[in-house]
């Protein structure tokens, strides 16, 4: 990803417009959440300059949900099954990675934890880490 350049008037503005600021309360956290909202919805119309308010933005509301509304972490089975409903998977489709209908039941339906042989196959299956299954 290269230097974006920006023109610093046009990004002045927005910023005037916008007002982002770090949050520290409810109101100011659902202001930017609208703001960010309306800079989405242009999709491919963003300027650069609208697409760096947007990153600011979204890095404000980051700080302040990892504070006030942390999630906790997904376990490995819920990454599995997000990851299948993410790319429209059955069960049948990791029988290859598990060699076993039942034992593929099992680890979908979390009746049995992943093993870290079975992970690295899940992470190369899936393009991700295998930290994710362990």
């Amino acid at each position: 990803m290269g230097t974006l350049i920006l023109d610093d008037k046009k990004y002045g503005r927005l910023l005037a417009k916008v007002l982002p600021r770090l949050i520290t309360t409810a109101e100011e956290h659902e202001r930017l959440l609208g703001e960010t909202e309306k800079l989405m919805d242009k999709g491919d119309e963003r300027t650069q300059e609208e697409d760096a308010a947007l990153d600011l933005m979204a890095r404000l509301i980051k700080d302040y949900e990892d504070v006030h509304h942390p999630l906790p972490s997904p376990s490995p089975h819920e990454m599995l099954v997000h990851l299948m409903e993410q790319r429209g998977l059955k069960q049948a489709d990791l029988v290859p990675i598990f060699h076993s209908r039942g034992y593929t039941s099992d680890i979908v339906n979390g009746k049995r934890a992943i093993s870290k042989a079975h992970a690295k196959l899940l992470a190369a299956f899936f393009n991700v880490s295998a930290d994710i299954f362990i």
